[in-house]
């Protein structure tokens, strides 16, 4: 029997005008990572001045979680989708934040 193995869902990164580095890679696995139900691992990160201010992402024993400043919380994966505009949320929170 051949082994599946995992597939690239999607790697991009964007460096905006201001240095902020913006860092997306997914992949879709052939079985879940511990303690986590669905089949995807991810790393979201959003960095400013060489630190990571926003980050969602999931490994082995931790699970879903995110991490906002210095303060890490768990985190309901629903889908790539949810993900995804969850992290944009997030970073547009950030910014909006500092343009007061």
């Amino acid at each position: 029997m051949k082994a599946r193995k995992a597939v690239l869902v999607t790697r991009h990164k964007d460096v905006s005008p201001e240095g902020w580095i913006t860092e997306l890679v997914i992949w879709r696995l052939p079985a879940p990572v511990p303690p986590c139900r669905h089949r995807f691992k991810y790393r979201l990160a959003f960095v400013v001045g060489g630190r990571r201010v926003i980050g969602f992402d999931n490994e082995r024993g931790k699970g879903d979680h995110f991490h906002i400043g210095g303060t890490e919380r768990p985190y309901r994966f629903r889908g790539i989708e949810q993900l995804l505009e969850g992290f944009i949320r997030e970073i547009e929170r950030w910014r909006s934040a500092r343009s007061r």
